[in-house]
This record gives C-alpha cells, structure tokens and sequence, in this order.
C-alpha cells in the first residue's frame, strides 16, 4: 500500500466524521461558483439593479471567503486534536514529523479536491435555475447560461488556495508531543473555576448589553466599537468558567443533585462543557451570525412591507414658484398616465413659509381647501377649521401620538395672524422628505391675509409648489416619470448639492427597485446563512461522532446495570441537547439584544419596526436546529445501540 493509498483509506475510514465538514464544504463551494457566474455574466449591465446585483454577489464572495478560511482551519485543527490516539499509534509504529506532515496534507488536499470538484459541479448544474431566479428578481429580459472559464478559475483557485493555507497552517501549529501524550485521551487545558472569574462572563456580557442600548439611546457611534469586544470575550468566559460554575455549585447541592439519572446528566454536561469550550464559543459566535443574516433580511423585509403605508400617495412633485419645468412636466405626467389608462386624481398646493412666534422657526403652512381635495381622493376624513385654528399635519406616525394632546398658541409673525393649534391630523398624509417637521393646516379665511413673504425673501423664495398624484395602481408607475426620476437621481448625486427647481418622486417606479434589491437581499441572505448554519452543525456532529467511542463505553455500562431503554433515551437527551441548544440560546440572547437596539433606532428614523419579521425568522430557524436535532439523536441512539 503507497502512502497517497493510506491516506485516502485514512479519509475513508473516518467519512462518519469527516461527513458534516464536507457537505458543508460542498455547499460553500457550490454557493461562491453561482455568485462567481452571476458576477461574471455579460448581461449584468452598469445600470443601478446592475450595480447593486454585482455589489450584493461581491460582499458575499467576500463573507464566504473570509468564513471558510476560518471554519476551515479550526475544522481541521479539531479533527487533529480528534484523532490524536491515531496518531499516537503511527509515532509509535515508526512515522516521523515530515510524514507526519505529508500525510496531513495529502488527507487535507483529498477533501480540499473532492469539495471543490463537486461544489463546482453541483454549482454550474444549479446555475440555470438560479439564473432564472435572479432574471425575475431584476427583471430582465433575459439572462440566458453561458460558459467562461473566469468562475472555475475564481472558486477553483480561491478554495484551493483556502485549503492549502489551511493544511499547511493545521501541521505548523501542531505542538510536538510525546507518543505517550497522544495514546493518553486529552482534553482543552483546564483551569481552576473560580467566582471571580464565572463572574466575568456575566458581567461583560452585562456590560455589553448595556453599551448596545445606552449607544442607541445616545446615538453615540463610539459604543460599536466597543460593544463587540466585550460580547465575545464574555462569551468565552461564559462557557469556560460561568457555566461550569454554576453546574458546580449545583452538584454541591445533594439533595438535588443525588436523583437517578441527573447525577450522570450533570456530570456529563460539565464534562462536555468544560472539554469543548472552544466549540461552544465558535458555534455561538456563527449562530449568532446567522440570527443577525436573518435580522438584516427582515429590516429590509420590514421597510417592503410597510412601504405603501409610509408612502400613501403614487408620485409627488415639488416646485419653486419660478420653476421653468413645471408646467412641462405636469403635463408629460399626466399623459403618460392617461396613456397606460390609469386612473389618478391630481391634487395641487400653494405652501407658504411664515415664521412661528412660538418656536422662531419657520412653518410651512397648508390651505384647508387643497388639504381636503386630496383628503377626499384618498378617502379620509375632512378638516373643518374657523378662522384662528389650526392643525399639526404629522411627518410621521409617531408624530400623530406626540401632537395629539399638544396645544400651541402662536402667531404668523409676517401677517400678525393669531392661531391656536390644538389637534393633529389623525393620518400620515405626505412622505417625510416632502413636508418639514413644522407643518399646519389654516383655513382659507386666514390663509387669504398672508400677503408678505418670509422675512428677508421674496414671495418665489418663501412659497413652493407640491402636485399630488393619489393613484390606486401606484404599483403600475414604475414606467412613468422616469425621465424626471433620472434628472433628479442624477441631481442628487452632485457633489455641489442639489440644485434643481424642482423634486419628484414615483413611489411605484421606487417601490419597484425596492422590491427587486429585497429578492436579490433576500436570495444572497437566505444562501449565506444557510452556509452559517451548515457550518454550525458540523462543528456539533463532528464533536458528537468524535466522542462517540468513549459514549458507547459509558452507556454500555449503565446499560448493565439496568438502564432502560425509556433512561437511555432521556439521558441522550440530557448528553445531546446541551451540545445543539446551549450555544443557540447564548447566540439567540446577543442577536436579540443588538436587532432590539437596531428596532429603536428605525423607530426613531424610519419609523419602522421589524418585531414581527425577525420574530418568524427566528422561529424559524429554531423549528430548523429542531429538526436537526432528532435528525442526529436518532443516528446517534441506533449507532450507541449497534455498538458500531
């Protein structure tokens, strides 16, 4: 037998291990080759969904890359540290450090090789169908599959280059021991547990939920730099002594500990802790990247959802009173529409900017008559003001709450008009960035005595035009006003500032490439996390499978004495569930903690919550580790039971 045929029997021989890692080698391989063809693809154009599909595939090429560097190298180093008595033999028998290198290499390379032959040839076998995704998300007309030897050379060379780094790296860091040393089962050095160092845990990680809220609370950007380190460093102080602590101070307590099988369950689960705190550690650390993929996903799902309430109107234009545009414009819109018979209904106002003796500010101020023309289009309630009164309209939903028991008794400086402004309008009306946060309704009566301009401008300066366009199908206006749309797109992106007459925005033509970046957003998420997740639970079934000759030896002693079939099922139970949940619970507790501190922070701008989307996210990926779970219990009793 050469030495490439022992070790690929080597390989071979440990496959119930080696199983997990390689699968979800495969897939991260299959992955990066469909994001290398979509970013290879001629039809991907420069335009914005063009730059954006090419930006999102890019961001995550780079997140696989950096992750599997990393799951792979600690992967490898665990399978080392695993089969440490196999090796011990192979001193014994005579190998040396060079061989003892050649062969870890050989054995590295044949999974590196066969990973990235079958990922590739899986990947381009999927290519189509995720093309097919991909040309409905940006609705193009076509994004036909096409063969180019950039995305073999891209993934071929960046994850044979991944395990060669890897390989390389696992034999450097391998310390020389002694034949004896490697024959002896070894476990993670230990230290002694102490209630200084339990308390480390807890209080980093305090400290680190604390920061979270009291950064957000005070917009202060300094305390994400902080947050992190301590998040992690507690985390690992939680599972090496925290944990541990407490298991031991409960066994302390013989009352409760000294019951049947709970004595073994609480042995065994300290045990487990304490001789796999490094796998503890790094499967929270990737679920709890997984719970923040899936809370990305559901802000952006948020914003798609919530978006129609927040933009009630179908387009909106905004012009200066000397605006050489305007009419042009109104009229092109409005036969565009009448072209695709679409049915609209066309409000428009006069806002005069005065200033507020109350507040010094200005206050845009809006005619009853116009306010109610568009109240009655989009089927709300009407105001009725006499002359003196007033009304907040909100510039948010939460500025409905904040107004509503408001009273404010001001006067319109310029034209000495008294006011008294006690109520808010009860719905949210105009889109934020049209309408400032200093706006009310007057009547017609007083809005007729505001004859002088701001103070220091002309009237054109100190009064705009808006044009309302309430469409039912606003979904259908993603192909009207887009020439307007391009020259403000192109505006906004001046480096002098904005500089046009005029503003528009098409919610429909908006919500359009909103909803195509959410599918792409979501495609790219849903297969980065389900590479998180992969990764995740091979860490668990290598650690389980690993252990599992030294599980045989001990439930074939409790089995003689007497234990049932009913006992070994709950003590599995009590071994397993540790392993899969205990690091999801930690991972689910930060996740929760920061996207908690991300919701108050789209509350406070955005004015939108994403409680709903990232609770069935997380459901769901908890109903998934469940599943996984009596997936591998069930292998794992037959597998105890056969004694194999």
């Amino acid at each position: 037998m050469t030495f490439r045929q022992f070790a690929y029997r080597n390989v071979i021989r440990n496959s119930r291990i080696y199983a997990a890692f390689f699968m979800a080698s495969c897939f991260s391989v299959l992955v990066f080759f469909m994001y290398s063809m979509l970013l290879f693809h001629p039809n991907i154009d420069e335009s914005i969904l063009g730059f954006m599909s090419l930006f999102g595939m890019a961001t995550a090429e780079l997140i696989l890359v950096i992750f599997s560097f990393f799951f792979l190298f600690y992967s490898m180093r665990a399978f080392l540290e695993a089969r440490t008595k196999e090796f011990g033999v192979l001193f014994h028998l005579g190998m040396d450090e060079q061989q003892f290198g050649r062969l870890i290499f050989l054995e590295t390379m044949l999974i590196g090789i066969a990973s990235i032959v079958i990922g590739t040839g899986f990947g381009f076998a999927f290519t189509q169908f995720f093309f097919m995704i991909v040309r409905e998300i940006l609705r193009l007309d076509t994004l036909p599959m096409y063969f180019a030897w950039e995305p073999f050379l891209l993934t071929v060379g960046v994850f044979l280059t991944a395990f060669i780094i890897v390989a390389y790296a696992s034999i450097a860091t391998q310390r020389k021991r002694r034949t004896i040393d490697l024959l002896q089962e070894r476990i993670e050095e230990q230290h002694d547990v102490t209630l200084m160092r339990a308390l480390y845990g807890v209080l980093l990680i305090g400290f680190s939920y604390a920061g979270s809220i009291i950064g957000v609370m005070m917009e202060n950007v300094a305390f994400l730099f902080i947050v992190p380190p301590l998040g992690i460093l507690g985390t690992y102080y939680l599972f090496s002594d925290t944990l541990p602590y407490i298991l031991e101070r409960f066994r302390l307590n013989k009352q409760r500990y000294w019951r049947s099988s709970l004595v073994v369950s609480i042995s065994e689960t300290i045990h487990t802790i304490r001789s796999n705190v490094r796998m503890f550690f790094v499967i929270t650390i990737v679920s709890t990247l997984t719970f923040l993929t899936i809370g990305a996903l559901a802000t952006v799902a948020s914003y798609t959802t919530q978006y129609e309430r927040l933009n009630p109107l179908g387009m909106v234009y905004k012009s200066t009173i000397d605006n050489p545009y305007e009419q042009q414009h109104i009229a092109s819109l409005r036969n565009q529409l009448e072209s695709e018979a679409l049915s609209y209904n066309l409000s428009r106002f006069t806002v005069v900017k005065q200033t507020s003796s109350y507040t010094k500010y200005e206050v845009e101020v809006f005619r009853e008559s116009e306010i109610n023309h568009l109240l009655f289009s989009l089927g709300y309630p009407l105001v009725t003001l006499g002359t003196g009164e007033a009304m907040f309209i909100p510039y948010s939903e939460d500025a409905i709450k904040t107004l509503a028991n408001h009273t404010v008794r001001t006067v319109l400086k310029e034209n000495s008009i008294p006011l008294v402004i006690d109520s808010v309008y009860p719905q949210f009306i105009f889109p934020s960035n049209f309408v400032s946060s200093n706006s009310i309704i007057i009547s017609d009566e007083d809005f007729a005595k505001i004859t002088n301009p701001l103070i220091g401008t002309t009237f054109q300066q100190s009064a705009y035009r808006l044009y309302t366009f309430d469409v039912p199908q606003w979904m259908e206006l993603e192909e009207i006003g887009v020439v307007i749309n391009a020259m403000v797109d192109q505006e906004n992106v001046n480096p002098l500032g904005y500089q046009l007459p005029f503003y528009f925005e098409n919610a429909g033509l908006n919500y359009s490439f909103i909803l195509a970046t959410y599918s792409l957003f979501t495609l790219i998420v849903l297969l980065v996390a389900a590479v998180f997740l992969l990764a995740a639970g091979s860490f668990v079934y290598f650690k389980m499978y690993a252990d599992l000759e030294r599980s045989q030896k001990h439930f074939d002693v409790l089995q003689r004495m007497g234990l049932t079939d009913q006992e070994l099922h709950r003590l599995v139970d009590r071994h397993l569930m540790p392993q899969f949940f205990l690091p999801w619970i930690v991972a689910l507790a930060h996740s929760s903690v920061i996207l908690i501190s991300f919701n108050i922070l789209l509350e406070h701008f955005v004015n939108i919550s994403i409680v709903d989307e990232v609770i069935i996210g997380f459901f769901s990926l908890i109903v998934i580790q469940v599943i996984y779970y009596y997936l591998i219990r069930w292998r794992y009793i037959v597998h105890l039971k056969q004694g194999d």
